[in-house]
């Protein structure tokens, strides 16, 4: 458990500093303290034991949860991935009190502490969680949420095209996202003489031993599946573990410096690594402290991540949460949660307000990328327990873990 200390003396720096999550990051990194803890709750990303392979099947589904009063209900995240100013605007504007609380340090950490309540039908005492895509999966199919009633999120009509539909949850019944970003390639150009442009710079002799991979198999396997022209969404596990195989090789080889999760940051910025797979929010912040580092989108395609709202089962309060998915989906709400996190928002319309508040912002293609960039982001694959923990395995193989 985070010592509260510590988190109350984390909020007063932010509050005090104006620092979103991302530029908290750039911090920490460059002082070489994203290792660990931070590191591992600054992404979205995990590992765990698969949970029962018998999935149910996902289908649209509706809802009816009729208007209340709004009082204390409690909204679950990851840390420093909201603008509390926010979350007090809100409270003043509908009633109650939202209870904010940034428990959500890894995706099957979190399962791991709800997952026999979830299993028993009983509620777990959060309204609102936030998780990744192949979490989020795992409860769409696994019956652990429930449906959104849309009539109480208007504008749920203000999510971006691209993000409309999934293949866990089609019509968006049970999901709506919060945030997404991509994987893609990091990297010192004083170091490594040139742009890098293709995945097949991360398998470049020139950079042997100075490039670092995800240990996590949804990003580093799913983007050597792009790099070999396929779709990871639509991707067979046998076709991952031959990604996996790819991976390996080349680190028998002494490609890799080693496999990281978020604390590549810190490799990157010392110097140690010259290319990096890297997370595109994390190198708007690194790149204002060091205008040697780049990020781009491999030419191929990238990996995009999305962190979702959902409602656990047996919900208490769901109209007080989907008044608040309503809320977020305002485009001036928007625009400030963007401005502040530095990720891409699943919101349409907001670059437009932000060219009028915040015109550096709105110009980063890291947080806003151009049209045929967003036309190749590709989701993550769609797996059972078991072929998940067939890929983990093999993934751990690789990496030592």
């Amino acid at each position: 458990m985070t010592d509260p200390n510590f988190e109350r003396r984390l909020e007063e720096f932010l509050a005090a500093d104006r620092v979103s999550r991302r530029r908290f990051l750039g911090r920490t990194a460059g002082a070489g303290l994203a290792v660990g803890g931070l590191g591992a709750f600054l992404a979205a990303c995990g590992g765990v034991e698969g949970t029962a392979d018998n999935e149910k099947t996902t289908t649209a589904a509706t809802a009816s949860h009729p208007k209340e009063t709004i009082a204390a209900w409690t909204f679950a995240n990851w840390p420093l991935y909201m603008d509390k100013a926010l979350l007090k605007d809100f409270d003043k504007e509908y009633g109650g009190k939202v209870k904010y609380v940034e428990e959500i340090n890894d995706n099957y950490e979190f399962f791991s502490k709800v997952r026999q309540q979830l299993q028993n039908g009983q509620p777990i005492g959060r309204d609102i969680v936030v998780l990744t895509d192949y979490m989020a999966q795992r409860w769409v199919k696994d019956g652990y949420t429930e449906p959104i009633d849309k009539k109480n999120v208007p504008n749920a009509k203000n999510l971006v095209a691209n993000l409309q539909t999934i293949a866990y949850d089609p019509e968006r019944s049970y999901t709506l996202p919060y945030q997404s970003g991509a994987v893609g390639i990091g990297y010192n150009i004083e170091k490594t003489g040139r742009e890098l442009t293709s995945i097949d710079d991360f398998f470049d002799p020139k950079f042997k031993g100075r490039v670092t991979m995800f240990s996590e198999p949804y990003d580093a396997a799913s983007t050597v599946l792009i790099q070999q022209g396929k779709d990871p969404e639509k991707a067979t596990i046998d076709e991952l573990l031959e990604a996996i195989e790819v991976i390996s090789k080349a680190n028998d080889e002494g490609q890799f410096r080693r496999f990281t999760g978020n604390d590549y940051s810190t490799d990157l910025t010392k110097g140690n690594a010259w290319v990096c797979m890297a997370y595109s929010g994390d190198l708007v912040q690194l790149q204002s402290d060091n205008p040697n580092l780049r990020f781009a989108y491999p030419e191929q395609g990238a990996v995009r991540f999305t962190d979702n709202m959902m409602m656990p089962a047996k919900v208490e309060h769901p109209y007080a949460a989907e008044t608040m998915m309503n809320y977020l989906y305002e485009p001036e709400v928007a625009a400030k949660l963007a401005a502040y996190v530095n990720y891409i928002s699943p919101v349409d319309g907001i670059k437009e307000i932000l060219e009028k508040s915040d015109p550096e912002i709105a110009s980063n293609e890291l947080i806003f990328p151009p049209d045929e960039v967003a036309a190749k982001l590709k989701n993550y694959p769609q797996l059972t327990p078991a072929e998940e923990r067939q890929m983990r395995e093999a993934m751990a193989q690789v990496t030592g873990a």
